[in-house]
């Protein structure tokens, strides 16, 4: 038990470490993203977090099994390194305690990855959906920053700028819009310059930026035929933002409604998320034999083509998954023959020591 809770604590520091910088470095590209929509005014600054948290459980499930594999990698060939494994061996520890003990931890992390695949997973991507569709009933007053240019719509159709605006948003001081309508040569673009503008919602529902004391200029880019119109108010009619309450992305649906469901996407889904709890023990079970290194050789030689072995694993994986969405490959036989081509990969490597005999009790002391 010492040596097991050696090892287990080993790989799983070093799975920890791993993964902490993964998750890292995914959150920050997918920050980004969605910190360049909260910039164009398609997103509230405010929920940003909130949707990040809710996309971390998606993460993890991609991130752990990596991080499980190169934890065993890094952890294993650090110990070989060391010479720890040869001691290790010379006080009867056989290579396939070894690859059974690494099943241990590798078993609490495919468990950890199970309720995240087929539970939180799920949760968290039906609750990011959810707040998208109520960012797409936001109005541009409610992202409208103060002296900024803000782009409105998801093709950008619409350029606002207020120099001031009012606590409750409804009035701005120093107002310029622009507005492009049409495509290619006959694009034209209106212009509107005022003092004030307020927001006024109508009995019906409807909403209207009334502009006062201010200028409005029509016109095609290059052509010289502008018309310009001076006015006391004018009125902007606002488009009624459309409320979505329905999530519909298959990636969302609770696993229990998967089952037993007769669409070839419905059944893809189900495997997937059974698929990615069975890739960590399988990956542990082959990562130990490629961890094996020679101190003369280094720690990082076997690395790379562990590393490429591993992306093998997961492209087949998503494709199989492609296949069976695409009916080019019946649901049935889905993505376990994956699992069982690198499974009889994990046993060639491991031959030698699952066909090795069993040491005798007492270890490898010979009696006195």
């Amino acid at each position: 038990m010492i040596v097991f809770r050696y090892l287990s604590r080993e790989v799983l520091l070093t799975l920890t470490a791993v993964s902490g910088v993964l998750l890292l470095i995914i959150m920050s590209g997918r920050f980004i993203k969605y910190l360049a929509q909260a910039a164009a005014g398609q997103l509230d600054p405010g929920v940003l977090f909130l949707i990040m948290g809710y996309r971390l459980p998606g993460f993890m499930v991609l991130i752990l099994p990596l991080g499980m594999f190169l934890g065993i990698l890094l952890a294993y060939g650090r110990m070989h390194l060391d010479s720890e494994m040869t001691v290790l061996s010379a006080n009867g520890m056989s290579d396939r305690k070894v690859l059974w003990y690494t099943q241990g931890p590798a078993l609490l992390v495919a468990l950890v990855v199970a309720v995240l695949s087929l539970w939180v997973s799920p949760l968290g991507v039906y609750k990011t959906q959810q707040l998208f569709n109520e960012q797409e009933a936001i109005t541009e007053f409610d992202t409208l920053a103060a002296g900024r240019f803000q782009s409105i719509g998801r093709d950008a159709a619409r350029v606002t700028y207020a120099g001031n605006l009012s606590d409750d948003r409804t009035e701005l001081q120093e107002v310029f819009i622009a507005e492009r309508t049409g495509s290619g040569a006959d694009a034209s673009i209106g212009v509107l310059v005022a003092e004030v503008g307020r927001q006024q919602l109508n009995p019906d529902g409807s909403r209207y930026l009334v502009l006062y004391e201010g200028y409005r200029y029509d016109g095609r880019p290059g052509a010289a035929d502008f018309r310009t119109i001076e006015y006391d108010t004018y009125g902007v009619l606002l488009p009624k933002p459309e409320v979505a309450t329905e999530v519909t992305d298959r990636e969302a649906m609770p696993t229990r409604e998967l089952l037993g469901h007769a669409d070839r996407k419905m059944q893809a889904e189900l495997q997937w998320r059974l698929a990615l709890p069975l890739l960590v023990p399988i990956v542990a079970f082959f990562a130990v034999p490629l961890a094996r290194v020679n101190p003369r050789q280094g720690r990082f030689l076997k690395l790379l083509p562990a590393i490429l072995l591993y992306m093998t694993y997961l492209a087949l994986l998503i494709t199989a998954r492609g296949w069976i969405e695409s009916g080019r490959m019946p649901a049935n036989l889905g993505l376990w023959w994956v699992h069982g081509v690198f499974l009889a990969v994990g046993l060639l490597l491991n031959r030698q020591a699952l066909l090795a005999p069993s040491a005798p009790r007492g270890g490898s002391h010979a009696a006195a």
